[in-house]
């Protein structure tokens, strides 16, 4: 074992330290109707709440050309085959598909 070393008189001299134990401040009563109010730094902009017209108008408005129809019609009658193990007739999944993204575009 380490053998302990002997004190200095200055050392046996200086008083221990104690922790000071130190009361919390007292925290103040909120007044009840702050706390009830809404705070208004969660308020957003009066410009964010507001949606852009052309943004309406343009969803509104879009129409695809054919070759895009076209294109998403072939897409449709592939997935329309393929959760059929592409049993039917790939006419039957065309005009499935057909009528399935004509229900989806908006009417000309």
């Amino acid at each position: 074992m380490a053998e302990a070393k002997p004190k200095t008189a200055a050392q046996k001299a200086a008083p221990k330290k104690t922790a000071a134990v130190k009361a919390a401040p007292a925290k103040k009563a909120a007044a009840p109707a702050k706390a009830a109010a809404p705070a208004k730094a969660t308020a957003k902009p009066a410009a964010a709440k507001k949606a852009p017209a052309s943004r309406k108008t343009t969803q509104a408005a879009w129409n695809p050309g054919n070759e895009e129809r076209y294109n998403m019609i072939q897409v449709a009658a592939y997935y329309l085959a393929e959760r059929d193990n592409f049993a039917g007739s790939p006419l039957g999944y065309w005009t499935a598909a057909e009528m399935q993204i004509s229900s989806m575009l908006p009417k000309k």
